[in-house]
């Protein structure tokens, strides 16, 4: 279930936007019905047992989706982003979203961690999660 601050953030983006990341949460939270998700650092995030894993954010080119463990993810067609594991992918527009490879990226994200979680702890160490 998406969670209501999901919806608030969706509702308040431009037209353009707004359709994406409906598209977006509503296919994340199909393929990871189990991830908890909320706003986090402003943006929508899913988390598999408090790591995070997959978000989206609005930004003035277009839709960012963002995979923390994305870097190592088999399937490709991600940008990697960021000093870590991170990697991304842009969208436009609705239309734009290939919904066949991003379902492959979910299943990968449930599979394919780095342990963000702890990140703070280990001293910006990441260490793969099996």
């Amino acid at each position: 279930m998406i969670s209501e601050a999901i919806l608030t953030y969706n509702a308040q983006l431009p037209a353009k936007a707004k359709a994406t990341c409906a598209l977006l949460s509503t296919l994340i939270t199909q393929e990871l019905p189990e991830a908890e998700n909320k706003i986090w650092h402003a943006h929508p995030v899913w988390f598999l047992e408090g790591n995070p894993i997959v978000g989206y954010s609005n930004l003035k080119d277009g839709v960012r989706l963002l995979f923390w463990s994305g870097q190592s993810f088999e399937e490709p067609g991600l940008e990697p982003q960021g000093k870590f594991k991170a990697a991304e992918k842009r969208y436009q527009l609705p239309d734009d979203v290939d919904i066949k490879k991003l379902k492959l990226w979910l299943s990968e994200s449930r599979n394919v961690q780095w342990d963000y979680k702890n990140i703070v702890k280990r001293k910006g160490v990441l260490i793969r999660l099996v």
